[in-house]
């Protein structure tokens, strides 16, 4: 029987749950400050979301540091230290394989950030309200 793919190419259910596990796991190591490493020390690091290839051999961790990382100095070291939160993780999590870590910022706040301006932008909010400009001149 062969495999179905996904038409929509969304990640499965188990790549989801996969990727979830290994968002808390590396959270946990996180929180705990067991990296010894200067441009993480005193840093408060959120891991928003963790991508797991199909093959569950890598996985994109994207991540957000308390404060922005304008320079880019937490997100290397995140990269410089990934074996060792690799090791970390693979106490926690069981897997026959533990993906390879890559770390990235994550700028989905920055791109929400925008699109609010966005909206907020009173042409915009008069072209997505068109009717509540002719109420307010009647009155």
């Amino acid at each position: 029987m062969k495999k179905q793919k996904n038409k929509n190419s969304e990640p499965s259910v188990r790549l989801l749950r996969v990727g979830e596990n290994v968002r808390h796991a590396l959270s946990a190591v996180l929180a705990r400050g067991e990296v010894m490493d200067d441009d993480l020390k005193g840093k408060s690091i959120t891991v928003t979301e963790v991508r797991v290839s199909p093959d569950l051999r890598h996985a994109n961790i994207f991540v957000m540091p308390l404060g922005g990382d304008a320079d880019g100095k937490v997100v290397k070291a995140l990269n410089r230290h990934s074996h060792y939160l690799r090791g970390q993780i693979s106490h926690a999590l069981v897997m026959k394989y533990m993906p390879e870590l890559r770390f990235m910022i994550d700028e989905s706040f920055d791109e929400a950030g925008h699109i609010d301006a966005l909206l907020r932008d009173p042409r915009v909010a008069r072209d997505l309200h068109p009717g509540e400009d002719a109420e307010e001149g009647e009155e």
